[in-house]
C-alpha cells in the first residue's frame, strides 16, 4: 500500500509566457537600440565608430536581457528563490519587508510581491493584467505561497496570505479577472506611474472586506 504522492518541493512561480518569445523581443530591442546610437554616432564620428558603437551596446543590451529572459524563481519549502546569472533567496517566514507592487507600463499593469530579507530583495510577479484580462499565478503556485506567507513572523504575511487564498476562492467561483482580488488591487493604483507601492494600510483594508 502507497501513501500520498508528495507534493514537489519546487514549485515554479512564473507567469505563462515562453522563453523563446522574451528572447525574441531581446533581441530585437537590443539591435534596435543598438543600430540607433550607432547611427547617431556615425553621423558625427563616421562609419567605423558608428558601427563599433552599435556592435558595443547591441552586445552589451543583448547580455543584460538575455540574462533577464533566463531568469527563473520558483518556491522552495518557505524560501522563495531567484535565479538569473546567480541566484539568492528570500525566506518568508523570516521576511523582513512584504509589499505589493504595481507596475504601469502603457497600459499593462503588473502587481507583484516585493520580498526583501536583509540585503536580498526579490519582486515577483503575481498577475499580468491589460483591459479584462491577463495572466496569473497558476492554482498550487498560488496555494503553496499562501501556506508559507500564514507562516511568516511578519505581520503582513498573514495579510498577503489571506490575499491569495482570496484569490484562489475567486477563481474557484469562476469569476472574471476584473471580480478577482489581484485585479482590483491592480486597478486601484494612480495611472501616470510606472512602479508605485500600494499602502500596507490600504491593502489590510481592502482584504478585510474580501468575501
Amino acid at each position: 500500500m502507497t501513501g500520498p504522492t508528495p507534493e514537489p518541493a519546487r514549485i515554479p512561480l512564473t507567469l505563462a509566457e515562453t522563453s523563446r518569445r522574451r528572447g525574441c523581443a531581446a533581441v530585437a530591442i537590443s539591435l534596435t537600440i543598438g543600430a540607433a546610437l550607432g547611427g547617431v554616432v556615425g553621423l558625427i564620428g563616421g562609419r567605423v565608430p558608428g558601427l563599433i558603437t552599435a556592435a558595443v551596446v547591441a552586445g552589451l543590451l543583448g547580455l543584460l536581457t538575455w540574462a533577464t529572459a533566463r531568469r527563473s524563481i520558483w518556491l522552495d519549502g518557505h524560501r522563495v528563490v531567484a535565479k538569473t546569472i546567480g541566484s539568492k533567496a528570500v525566506d518568508l517566514h523570516v521576511v523582513d519587508r512584504l509589499e505589493l507592487i504595481v507596475t504601469d507600463v502603457r497600459g499593462v499593469r503588473t502587481i507583484g510581491l516585493l520580498m526583501a530579507e536583509k540585503r536580498k530583495t526579490i519582486n515577483l510577479s503575481l498577475a499580468v493584467y491589460s483591459g479584462t484580462g491577463g495572466r496569473e499565478l497558476g492554482i498550487l503556485a498560488l496555494r503553496r505561497l499562501a501556506d508559507a506567507l500564514a507562516g511568516s513572523s511578519n505581520t503582513a504575511g498573514l495579510v498577503f496570505s489571506q490575499l491569495l487564498v482570496a484569490q484562489l476562492r475567486a477563481e474557484a467561483r469562476g469569476e472574471a479577472a476584473p471580480e478577482r482580488p489581484l485585479f482590483q488591487l491592480a486597478s486601484v493604483a494612480p495611472t501616470g506611474k510606472l512602479a508605485q507601492r500600494l499602502k500596507a494600510e490600504a491593502v489590510t483594508k481592502f482584504v478585510a472586506n474580501l468575501p
